[in-house]
């Protein structure tokens, strides 16, 4: 064995010493008896003893004697391993930034975790933590208790300056049964299930996928599509092996197609590749002719072409390099890659279009085109076999090309190369000898091979077909035909950052995203994506789901519409799902209607359940999402939720007839609760003590009593319930449960939708009372009125009194009423009232610790609150209690109300998808689920005097004032006009509104003539009211005469006007109508 070599502490080497680890034994013992602060200063100053590690990079420098470290569970390891980031990178001042802040670099998805113990746990701590867990097991110590396990977390983990608080937190939630002492075991669940719970939160957070099935386009029967690409304004431009050039909108559109290879002539020409000179408005298109044709954008009208290339151009690219000067690059099936760097382009292709034509082109030869000043000639022999995809990204200022050439698999190289003195001697003294020719030898003839150091060179098995880069990421990713996508550090071609593997089939695409997101596309149709960070696939859709039928000749990713168009016989377009952005207004709890909520005292979360079957931890303080977990009752809905007596276990009844018992601070599923052979909904849950026994009690459709015994030595994950009581079997309900509500130590009251609310005791199992609740009738009839009492509430501290004539218990009822129950008189129904005035349903209610305020929630959303500290004590009561205020919380359904005295805060829920905290005021504080936090001891950081948003646009949340609460309706208001305006129009003038037609007679108008000056010679007291008529608005509902008269104006004519000629008529009628008065 070779002896151990000294390491300086300054090495690297030297930093990978670690601290022995004393006995946790000796510590444990030494905690109790060194409690002097003076005596635990001095130990601390103590230098500890070091053990040299060997070099890393020899295996044999450890000692024999050195002690084994005993190993981690493999799991365990792989959960921890998850949580570390990825980094692509290896850029020198990145790695002195990362290591400056490692401690502290949390990405956005894992912000929340911030200041959790259990998130700060590496593996080498976690190390430390089981050989003390099992140095304690070979002592008979099989399980820790509070005290000593924040002693030797503190020791391993170096927590000497963490609370106590966040210790016994910690310590709570891995003893979620409240036994008070915890094993390895129970460590090591916990901490698999919240290194599983950070993945999954972050995972859904990342959640993508396409719409499914894509849209398809038909194209005509012809050649397979060659290339695919895309204008920055979303237009696709698809060219087939035939020189079928088409434009395409984004919605598939087809805006104009042309075959732009002239076909006059026999020789037939193949497409092999084309891309687009933006800036110029070209297209350029590489032929099996060994040819670089260029046309217009525009209009297809051929432009020129450049000749004689050395090979075939099987991948073309541009790029636009600065002001007038751009690169055309070619990667041909020798496995070369052609660069042409161009200055002066314009100039340069103005001048070419004037050249001679070639099959109705513009032609120059390359031979030709070099000779120009203002062209760079560059060709490169890079790869063993032919090019499959070639790109130049400017902001890497590198091409990279790829091949199926295992040695030469990916090639990272310069544009121009290095500076080679002797090559350019060599250069100089044959452009001496005969200058034209040699340079067009040089230039033309041979590929020259770049030097070691001017490319990198990667070696991948079966080569590579496609590949992406992304500078952001510092990544490449590539793929072929061994269906693995490998994701490389661009400087480091020994080995890839990391391996994806999922595809069947050879990859033909692959594309990285500005939003971090993997595209991929194999020859079974089958896409996928997958995230950059977690190295996780996040979506897959195979052909029978995307709808793609045919083989893949094109992909292309379209940024602008982040959408996905693949070419086969059809051209189809998948469709990103966004988000839609959040509006800063609004914001949300749940994606669905929540169902129920409520407040933890231990923890101080609240914790929401909605129909979607999600639950979600939200930090009571702040407001902020902790954690949530999904498909908790197989996707039915919860219904509703409790806690047990010590707050650490979380209970759920759902739609599915199941009772779930779960440690919700990692998701982990406890037990289960289920009658057997029925699937009946869960309408009510809670936690009960009798007799120092716990159980678990359940109601439901199935209109039964349902105790489960909660225990802690119960191994089995599914309970059912115990023997039902004999008065619940005999007298119980006959209609489903909806509701249940405790009095410790002994009472217990459910509801039914009949209207039945029944007292039992829960010692005995028999019933003390049944209420029945009095159904309403309508008013139009004598139908009734639904007699559901959906909630049901005790009053403690009149109920312990058990005072015969005071109100102990309080439901709600039809038509918006409550009702106050006595439960020692001979008349239970003590009182009644409605506190709405619409008479809206009242969905929830509570009341303070001390009964002294009633808060009810209606279905509109509305929050009333009520002093009832005298109210229904003594006698019958038949008014409302005293009104202290109400507001608008919600703008649907409120399903939950919880007061939280300690803190004088109100917690509400409804179907409108948020969880609300307010202040029992009335002050609106948050809602669960927005981007700025809360100090819930902080007012200033509420939202009040602000409401939300939602609630201040709903119609129905129009202010109250006493003049639109008082004063009569519209009608009434006009019925009021016509009454004022009778004073002066007499009864017998009325006026039927819906006649149009009013004949007026000349008697008519003498007679309200007369009476208008009969007006005019009154009293001044009928003058004083003439003026206030007609100082008002006349009402058009009911007219007289005088109103309906209609006046015109008369036109102006000039008055030497001529008695029109009537002799035509054979008399005149003037002088024959005044003989006729005559006569008469």
């Amino acid at each position: 064995m070779p002896l151990k070599r000294k390491v300086r502490p300054i090495s690297a080497s030297g930093k990978l010493e670690t601290s022995t680890i004393s006995s946790i034994l000796n510590e444990l013992r030494e905690s109790a008896a060194t409690t002097d602060p003076l005596f635990r200063r001095a130990q601390t100053s103590l230098g500890g003893h070091r053990l040299q590690a060997a070099s890393p990079v020899s295996a044999d420098g450890f000692s024999e004697d050195q002690e084994e470290v005993p190993q981690l569970p493999e799991w365990l390891m792989k959960e921890m391993l998850k949580g570390q980031q990825r980094s692509h990178s290896i850029g020198f001042m990145e790695n002195i930034l990362g290591s400056g802040s490692g401690h502290h670099r949390a990405d956005s998805s894992r912000s929340q975790w911030k200041g959790k113990i259990e998130q700060q746990v590496t593996l080498e701590q976690l190390q430390k933590i089981y050989s003390a867990f099992q140095e304690l097991e070979n002592n008979g110590h099989k399980s820790l208790d509070l005290e000593n396990f924040k002693h030797m977390l503190k020791k391993c983990m170096g927590l000497h300056n963490a609370s106590d608080e966040q210790l016994e937190e910690l310590f709570m939630k891995i003893d979620y049964s409240g036994t008070g002492r915890i094993q390895w075991h129970d460590f090591c669940t916990y901490m698999q299930l919240e290194y599983a719970k950070q993945d999954g939160s972050s995972t859904h957070l990342k959640e993508v996928s396409f719409s499914l099935p894509a849209t398809i386009q038909e194209i005509p029967h012809g050649e397979p599509v060659a290339h695919i690409c895309s204008l920055p304004d979303s237009t696709l431009i698809t060219a087939r092996e035939d020189g079928t050039i088409s434009f395409w909108s984004p919605d598939l559109k087809l805006k104009r197609s042309k075959i732009v290879f002239d076909k006059t002539h026999r020789k037939s020409k193949w497409l092999m590749d084309f891309t687009v000179m933006t800036p110029y408005n070209k297209l350029i298109l590489g032929t099996g002719d060994r040819e670089l044709q260029l046309y217009e954008s525009s209009n297809f009208e051929p432009y020129l072409q450049i000749s004689g290339l050395e090979a075939l151009p099987l991948n073309v690219d541009y790029c636009y390099t600065g002001h007038d000067e751009c690169m055309i690059l070619c990667g041909d099936d020798q496995g070369c890659v052609t660069i042409l760097l161009l200055c002066s382009v314009g100039e340069i292709l103005r001048t070419w279009k004037k050249l001679p034509k070639v099959e109705n082109l513009p032609n120059i030869s390359l031979q030709n085109a070099i000779l120009s000043p203002n062209v760079k000639y560059i060709r490169w022999k890079i790869h063993g076999d032919w090019i499959t995809q070639l790109n130049y990204y400017d902001s890497f200022k590198a091409v990279i090309s790829s091949s199926s050439h295992e040695p030469t698999a990916l090639v990272i190289g310069c544009v121009v190369g290095a500076t080679n003195v002797e090559q350019q001697m060599k250069e100089i003294k044959e452009h001496q000898k005969d200058p034209k020719t040699r340079r067009v030898q040089a230039m033309v003839g041979a590929p020259s091979h770049r030097a070691e150091g001017d490319q990198i060179v990667f070696r991948i098995r079966k080569g590579v077909k496609t590949f992406a880069f992304s500078k952001k990421n510092n990544l490449i990713v590539t793929g072929g035909m061994d269906r693995i996508i490998r994701m490389w550090n661009p400087y480091m071609p020994g080995r890839p950052t990391g391996m994806l593997r999922s595809h069947m089939a050879p990859i033909v695409y692959v594309y990285i995203s500005e939003e971090d997101k993997i595209f991929s596309m194999s020859t079974d149709n089958t896409v996928k994506i997958w995230d950059v960070e977690d190295q996780t696939c996040l979506f897959t859709a195979c052909s029978k789901n995307n709808g793609i039928k045919g083989e893949i000749s094109a992909c292309h990713y379209i940024s602008g519409t982040k959408s996905l168009c693949v070419a086969t016989d059809t051209l189809a377009v998948l469709h990103l799902r966004l988000r839609l952005p959040l509006d800063p207004c609004l914001a949300f709890s749940h994606k669905k209607p929540i169902l129920c909520c409520k407040f933890n005292k231990m923890f101080r979360h609240v914790v929401s359940c909605s129909e979607d079957s999600v639950v979600k931890v939200w930090d009571f303080e702040s407001g902020k999402h902790l954690f949530e977990f999904g498909n908790a009752h197989d996707g039915s809905a919860i219904t509703c939720l409790t806690f047990d007596s010590s707050g650490r276990r979380l209970i759920t009844g759902g739609r599915d007839g199941c009772l779930k018992i779960w440690n919700y601070n990692n998701g982990q599923c406890l037990k289960t609760l289920k009658r057997e052979n029925r699937c009946d909904e869960i309408c009510g849950c809670t936690y009960v003590d009798v007799n120092r026994n716990k159980y678990i009690i359940g109601v439901g459709w199935d209109r039964r009593i349902n105790i489960f015994c909660d225990s802690t030595d119960s191994v089995h994950d599914f309970q059912k319930p115990q023997p039902h009581w004999q008065d619940d079997v005999n007298r119980g309900h006959k209609e489903d449960i909806l509701c249940i509500a405790q009095c410790p130590p002994s009472f217990l009251a459910t509801s039914s939708y009949d209207g039945e609310i029944i007292i039992w005791n829960m010692i005995s199992g028999h019933i003390c009372h049944k209420f029945y609740t009095p159904a309403a009738i309508e008013p139009a009839g004598p139908k009734t009125v639904d007699a559901t009492v959906t909630r049901v509430i005790f009053l403690m501290t009149r109920a312990l009194k058990f005072e015969s004539a005071a109100a102990s218990l309080v439901s709600n009822g039809p038509k918006g009423y409550l009702h106050f129950w006595s439960l020692f008189s001979g008349d239970p129904l003590v009182a009644s009232f409605s506190p709405t005035k619409g008479k809206s349903l009242i969905s929830s209610i509570a009341v303070t610790t001390d009964c002294l305020y009633l808060y009810t929630a209606d279905e509109d959303g509305y929050v009333h609150v009520h002093d009832i500290q005298d109210y229904a004590v003594a006698d019958p009561e038949e008014e409302p209690p005293k009104y202290v205020n109400h507001w608008r919380a919600h703008v649907n359904l409120v399903l939950s109300l919880e007061i939280i005295d300690e803190d004088n805060i109100l917690l509400s829920c409804s179907t409108d998808c948020t969880v609300r905290l307010w202040s029992l005021n009335g002050e609106y504080i948050g809602t669960f689920g927005q981007v700025e936090p809360w100090e819930i001891f902080t007012p200033s950081s509420w939202k009040h005097p602000r409401v939300p948003y939602e609630i201040l646009i709903d119609p129905q949340s129009m202010p109250t004032h006493p003049m639109l609460e008082d004063m009569l309706s519209d009608m009434q208001v006009t019925d009021q006009d016509k009454r004022s305006l009778d004073v002066f129009i007499p009864k017998e003038e009325s006026y039927n509104s819906k006649s149009f037609q009013v004949m007026v007679t000349d008697e008519d108008i003498k007679e309200e003539i007369n009476k208008r000056l009969c007006t005019q010679t009154s009293s001044r007291r009928l003058k004083h009211d003439r003026s206030k008529l007609l100082s008002k608005q006349i009402h058009q509902g009911r007219l007289n005469t005088y109103h309906t008269l209609k006046y015109y104006e008369i036109e102006t004519f000039p008055g030497n006007c001529k008695k029109p000629d009537l002799s035509v008529l054979g008399t005149d009628i003037f002088t024959s109508n005044y003989q006729v008065a005559a006569e008469k």
